[in-house]
């Protein structure tokens, strides 16, 4: 459930409540009178289906993002029989999964921070064929946000949004392939990896390694990733996700850091199926979705 709370004068309150009461799925409409300078404060609760039409009737009425707060507010009781977060249409708002998108789709420090460590921990995992620590590396990475972000800009046609989460998210990759190059490099340059150090003969060389695996597991993870995002679990989801991307952004440093270019080029080709696979699927996800969504409005309509 949606609260939404907003300021205005006496004379729009009214109109403004009225506007918004003749909603479907706004209810519990009410009003306080606040200072003298705002006016009064109106509050409803939104289900969030609905939320989209409300952003709308808002924007139409000349009512400014300072104005009002929506909110989600977690419901004790009573919960509705048979629903469930998945496959229920009304269960997340498309304004909140766009305002996720647009909050994780610029490059911040905390993201650069976290794929710079993701990226060293992956490294030593696969200088050592350590899969402990590539699973660490993996959920240490947050590369799910700005993957997800991109989804939403590119189904959504919010051209900008994609751009940004894409750049967001190559700037993330690519930062693990050359801290992973560097870390590489020196641990050569100081003798803690031989010369003769071959990381094709690695343990984890599987993962650069195209096949139909590739493929279905890239698919499937953009699956879980949208649907993770949508439900604010992608703390729990994101090793799945970044088993297709951190791994192999770290074997594509830890390659060219030892001098086997050639092992770095096969990976970074994994890496760009990889990606596109999952933009694919994660696209396909939201897209079916919103499609559910329209029909189901439209047949309680």
């Amino acid at each position: 459930m949606l609260h939404l709370r907003l300021s205005a004068s006496h004379a729009r309150a009214e109109v403004i409540g009225s506007s918004l009461g003749a909603l479907e799925g706004v209810r519990r409409m009410s009003g306080t009178d606040a200072h003298a300078a705002e006016g009064r404060i109106l509050s409803a609760d939104v289900d969030p289906s609905s939320a989209d039409n409300v952003i709308v009737a808002l924007e139409e009425m000349g009512v400014t993002p300072h104005e009002y707060v929506l909110a989600r507010v977690d419901v004790v009781a009573p919960v509705p029989a048979g629903r469930t977060q998945i496959g229920t249409a009304g269960t997340v708002a498309w304004v909140e999964i766009l305002g996720e998108a647009r909050a994780n789709s610029r490059p911040l420090g905390r993201y650069l921070t976290l794929m710079s460590v993701a990226a060293v921990i992956a490294a030593l995992g696969v200088i050592k064929s350590n899969s402990i620590l590539i699973v660490g590396a993996m959920a240490v990475s947050p590369d799910l946000l700005p993957v997800c972000a991109s989804c939403v800009g590119l189904v959504a046609r919010k051209w900008r949004l994609a751009r940004r989460s894409l750049l967001t998210l190559t700037i993330g990759l690519a930062l693990v392939a050359i801290v992973s190059m560097l870390l590489a490099a020196g641990l050569q340059e100081v003798g803690l990896i031989g010369e003769s150090f071959q990381v094709k003969h690695q343990a984890i060389s599987g993962l650069v390694t195209a096949d139909y695996t590739t493929v279905l597991v890239a698919l499937f993870a953009g699956i879980a990733a949208m649907l993770a995002f949508e439900t604010r679990a992608s703390a729990a989801v994101g090793v799945a996700i970044s088993v297709t991307t951190i791994p192999v952004s770290a074997y594509l440093g830890v390659a060219f850091g030892t001098g086997n270019p050639t092992e770095g080029f096969g990976a970074l080709a994994v890496l760009a199926i990889n990606v596109f696979l999952l933009l694919v699927s994660g696209c396909l996800t939201l897209a079916a979705q919103r499609w559910a969504a329209a029909r189901s409005m439209a047949r309680s309509g």
